[in-house]
């Protein structure tokens, strides 16, 4: 296979997700929306998200054009006259606008699904399941699309050996290779920071305002209407769980792909033949007919024997089957080593395994959950200590998948190229990114369907069909959750092998070790073990002052207006929205700027072996309070059932 039909290959899959993407928004708009009681709920969901995004957004372009100057300044090129640091700098630009999009495009067509999904539950399940699976799949083939189109072009245009014109324009010395895609994941990696880090904190403080006044103190239900924060709940479900796990998985995937094909490049310098070039490609082309296979599976997803996560996951089973027969051709025409298809199968098993581990643990139907929802027959105090101890033990199966994901991978690879292996496999794990994204953003389209059923007092039918749906979408949000991460563990090794060729290859270092006697490898080690703990308790924090804000503004409405709780007046919703919204972008600032000053920080100032072994330190430690507190806190949420 050619570098122009692999490159070929790509472009098609990924305009075939877009357009598919494209077609899915048609499709979802055409459907009917309601009487005009759902309409205003909807219409106030979807004026609370775009307020949020579009100040986020505008937050964060301040923020990434300063560190888009600042590449431009200091990033030097490979060799005297060789400008790199522009073209790192317009990469930088690039990936930043390609996840912004994916973001906002899938985020808006879900605040519009969600009324539809909740009309569609007057004809009958499988039609409302459709609904919202369509309309998160919008987003999943938003992601992957753009995802894959913003490496291939930029492989295209500036990662070759600067054939082109606009590559020999921004290399002139002509050594460009896929180290320039770097700034293409930078990019992308400050948006996943803050809109993950921003939504987050929004959806979780009108999460806790929400719950915390109207159902604990006032006694009233979940999405009833009366409460004054119900509007600003429903739109925290949409930007962090659609749009922040949007630039999360849109991250992952770009860094993947940038680290493997960097990989590809330094562990195959001075191959026989195209082998280089091939390795470059291959995670090019995986994704692209993964593309296809997850296009495929999405079309059979429907209610299968009156079971809506069966349907589910029959799609998800589909798509890795299909893609595992397809990687074939692919490593034949290009590796040509059944050794590495074999790595790519990893991957694919990694995936199914998480999914079953995290499920075992955050689903009602099994004993983890069950055995929190019994300790807390005798009080809050062994409700807490159980979900905590449940927490900590879901960490254990998915390192142990992960770890043991690596050590196969790696031995497979042949010739000495382990790392490779690794990378090849965390590419194939990524390349389900399109139905893995699909799953998580149906959450937020069914929560918001079954709130608008609720607070425009439809028929007890509906809430039938739409609780269920409901329940699934926390289901399959809490099974991604433990996907992201354990795609971003294994990607992070990744780029922890692309750190260590660098510094071999930029400081002529026959074989770079990080000696534990080493005082600077100790020091970097412990700094990066603290980094998830201290960037956790500063989000954690900021969630306590911005819930608190919420519960003092509801309190005050129920204060002062007696006729909210008898329904005779109408609360404030657009208040508790606005002080969310502001709370979220302000305290995102201070532990957002953890990942992206960190690194820069201890590399300028300890070195790069402290730098490298801060990057250990914190894949470590990270992976495992990143496992404890989503399986815990989805494990404490399913309890209550």
């Amino acid at each position: 296979m050619s570098k122009d039909t692999v490159l070929t290959l790509a472009y098609v899959g990924a305009f075939a997700a877009i357009i598919y993407g494209i077609v899915l928004i048609v499709v979802v708009m055409r459907q009917p929306q309601g009487n005009e009681r759902m309409r205003s709920i909807a219409s106030a969901i979807q004026e609370g998200a775009s307020a949020y995004l579009n100040r986020q957004y505008t937050t964060i372009a301040v923020i990434g054009l300063v560190v888009a100057i600042l590449l431009a300044i200091f990033i030097q090129g490979s060799t005297k006259g060789d400008p790199g640091h522009v073209l790192t700098a317009v990469l930088f630009i690039g990936g930043a606008l390609c996840s912004a999009a994916a973001g906002y495009i899938g985020m808006n067509v879900a605040v519009r699904a969600n009324i539809r999904t909740a009309q569609a539950g007057t004809v009958s399940l499988n039609a409302a399941m459709s609904t919202a699976f369509r309309g998160g799949a919008v987003t999943g083939f938003m992601v992957v699309g753009l995802a894959l189109l913003a490496v291939t072009f930029a492989y295209t245009l500036f990662g070759q050996s600067a054939t082109t014109p606009v590559a020999k324009f921004f290399h002139a010395s002509g050594s460009a290779g896929p180290s320039t895609l770097l700034g293409l994941a930078f990019g992308a990696s400050l948006i996943s920071v803050f809109a993950r880090l921003g939504g987050g904190i929004y959806t979780k403080a009108a999460d806790v305002g929400a719950d915390l006044v109207g159902k604990v103190e006032a006694g009233i239900p979940e999405d009833d209407p009366r409460n004054p924060a119900v509007i600003a709940d429903n739109v925290g479900d949409n930007v962090g769980d659609d749009a922040g796990m949007a630039a999360d998985l849109f991250e992952t995937y770009v860094v993947t792909a940038v680290a493997a094909m960097l990989l590809g490049f330094l562990q195959f310098r001075g191959a026989a033949g195209n082998m280089q070039l091939h390795a470059i490609l291959f995670p090019l082309a995986i994704g692209a007919v993964s593309i296809f296979a997850s296009i495929i599976g999405s079309l059979v997803v429907r209610v299968y024997a009156g079971s809506i996560i069966l349907g589910l996951y029959i799609g998800m089973v589909v798509t890795a089957v299909l893609s595992a027969l397809a990687f074939i051709p692919v490593n034949n025409s290009l590796l040509n080593n059944p050794r590495y298809y074999w790595c790519s199968l990893v991957g694919l098993v990694v995936t199914v395994f998480i999914f079953a581990i995290t499920e075992f643990f955050t689903s009602d139907s099994y004993a983890p959950v069950r055995s929190i929802a019994k300790a807390s027959i005798t009080g809050h105090a062994t409700n807490i200590i159980q979900g905590l101890a449940i927490g900590m033990m879901a960490t254990a199966l998915p390192a142990i998948v992960i770890a043991m994901g690596i050590v196969v991978s790696y031995n497979l690879a042949p010739n000495g190229h382990g790392l490779y292996g690794v990378a090849v496999a965390a590419a194939s794990m990524l390349s389900l990114t399109g139905f893995i994204v699909t799953l998580d953003a149906f959450g937020p389209v069914t929560d918001n369907a079954g709130g608008i059923a609720e607070m425009a007092d439809m028929p007890e039918q509906v809430r039938q069909i739409t609780d269920p749906l409901d329940s699934v979408g926390n289901t399959t949000k809490a099974v991604t959750k433990g996907y992201a991460i354990g795609s971003a563990g294994l990607a992070a090794v990744v780029l922890f092998a692309s750190y260590v060729q660098v510094v071999t290859d930029q400081h002529k270092i026959a074989n770079v070790v990080f000696k534990l006697d080493d005082p600077m490898v100790i020091a970097g080690l412990f700094i990066g073990g603290l980094l998830p703990f201290l960037f956790a308790s500063l989000s954690m924090q900021a969630v306590g002052r911005a819930g608190g804000k919420v519960v003092e503004e509801v309190r005050r409405q129920f204060r002062e207006n007696p006729g909210i709780m008898d329904g005779t007046s109408r609360p404030d919703y657009r208040q508790c929205v606005d002080i969310v919204t502001a709370s979220a972008l302000r305290e995102m600032a201070v532990p957002g700027l953890i990942p992206v000053g960190a690194p820069l920080l201890i590399g300028f100032v300890l070195g790069w072996k402290a730098l490298g072994a801060m990057l250990i330190g914190s894949i470590l430690t990270g992976l495992f309070l990143a496992i404890q507190m989503t399986s815990g806190g989805g494990a404490w949420d399913n309890a209550k059932k």
